[in-house]
């Protein structure tokens, strides 16, 4: 009769994103077959898994024991013991020795991914040094940076400048435009005053000459009035010459001729004289008052003539100032416009610099992350061999002090690894089978 009791003891880790590393010499998912019974430890390439595998066989009637362990690392550690009768004691030897020696293997593979770790990690600093380093030009990227700013303040405020001496030579056009239109208003009101004048002179001209015709009608009438005055006295004094006629009247002493003729002759003087006076009198002040008239309204002409030149000379000189400050405007304007294209593209330069500079930065900032990743990656493999490490030493002390293999093969082993975006799966399996011989 034989009783037979087997126990398999599984367990496994399987990690993302760092199988993708690979370590030389390392075979993945490699397996070493059981003798007899035995215990295998394997790991995928650069630690992208983990496993545990216990396997106990218990012969009662062929009294043989075995034992192993494998690694995947390319140089495992496996080893079996076949306890059968007396020679079970030296089979354990061989086996220890054999367990021995493919641990010196492992150890030695273990200081070699040790110095394989040591190397990436001077590589990675290596690189970020030079990452370092080229994030230092960045400061010659800013000054640019800030003095094409700098640039686009100045020219900002020169725009602001020119701007606002484009609204001051408005101002002043404006203003100009005001007293030239004042000035063309009063020009247009002294031009219908003289047009008014001008009525009243040639009215007082008309009139003057209107006069100057009366005078010379009266003038003439009397010279005639003198003329016949003196024909009537030539008559009456050839008439008294030429009569002999004597009569004798006993009355009082006739008047003198003579006398009653210069009598006569000073009434009609006194007559002329006073019709004279009258005309003068009732013409000479109008005469006089429209003489007075004229010479103001020519003074007025002078004046109105002299201030129509000064307004068209001013005029002119407006029309030139104003011509200037359109000119000036339209060169302040295309100077505007220029400064505007000019600080637009240095503006799209200085944008396409810093979308350049940002890609740029984005990009290091990317590797710098992939490479931490990886960093982090091989820091969790290198805390994964050191425990996996000290899983040996300690079973190998274990054996050394009084170890049990057989409790140690009862002994549920599990690998737990912990790192950024991993699985764990933990799959514990126990037969037990019961077999009776006769």
């Amino acid at each position: 009769m034989s009783l037979s009791r087997r126990t398999v003891y599984s367990s496994s880790v399987r990690s993302g994103g760092i199988g993708t590393l690979g370590t030389p010499g390392i075979a993945p998912g490699r397996r070493f077959a059981p003798l007899g019974s035995a215990a295998s430890v394997y790991a995928g390439a650069g630690g992208a898994g983990s496993r545990i595998s216990v396997t106990r066989t218990l012969s009662s009637a062929g009294g043989a024991f075995g034992a192993g362990y494998g690694a995947g690392y390319g140089a495992g550690l496996g080893g079996s013991v076949f306890l059968g009768g007396s020679g079970a004691v030296a089979n354990e030897k061989e086996a220890m020795q054999d367990l021995n020696d493919r641990l010196a293997a492992y150890l030695e593979q273990v200081r070699r991914l040790e110095r394989e770790n040591r190397r990436l990690e001077t590589q990675i600093r290596e690189f970020m040094a030079q990452k370092g380093l080229s994030t230092q030009d960045w400061s010659r990227q800013w000054e640019l940076i800030e003095e094409l700013r700098d640039k686009i303040l100045e020219s900002s405020v020169e725009n602001a400048r020119t701007v606002l001496q484009i609204d001051n030579a408005r101002l002043a056009a404006d203003d100009f435009r005001v007293k030239f239109e004042a000035e063309l208003a009063i020009r247009l009101s002294v031009d219908s005053d003289i047009a008014g004048l001008r009525k009243v002179l040639d009215d007082t001209n008309m009139t003057r000459l209107q006069l100057e015709g009366d005078i010379e009608a009266l003038r003439e009438e009397l010279i005639l009035l003198r003329k016949d005055h003196d024909q009537e006295v030539q008559e009456l004094r050839a008439q008294a010459s030429q009569s002999a006629l004597t009569v004798e009247v006993d009355a009082p002493r006739s008047q003198d001729l003579g006398k009653v003729l210069a009598e006569l002759r000073a009434q009609y003087d006194a007559l002329a004289q006073k019709n004279l006076e009258d005309l003068e009198k009732q013409w000479g002040q109008q005469i006089t008052e429209t003489t007075l008239e004229v010479t103001q309204s020519t003074k007025d002409l002078d004046t109105a003539r002299g201030t129509v030149g000064a307004l068209r000379r001013s005029l002119q000189t407006l029309e030139i100032d104003l011509e200037a400050l359109r000119n000036q405007n339209a060169g302040l304007e295309a100077a505007l416009a220029e400064a505007e294209a000019r600080a637009g593209a240095q503006l799209a330069q200085v944008q396409l610099q810093v979308s350049a500079a940002e890609t740029e930065l984005r990009d290091v900032r990317a590797e710098l992350q992939r490479q931490n990743e990886q960093h982090r990656e091989l820091l969790g493999l290198k805390d994964r061999l050191e425990a996996e490490i000290a899983t040996y030493r300690q079973l190998l002390e274990g054996g050394d002090g009084g170890f049990n293999l057989r409790d140690a093969l009862d002994k549920e082993t599990t690998a737990t690894t912990a790192g950024t975006g991993t699985t764990h799966r933990v799959v514990t399996e126990t037969r037990e089978v019961k077999v009776r011989t006769y």
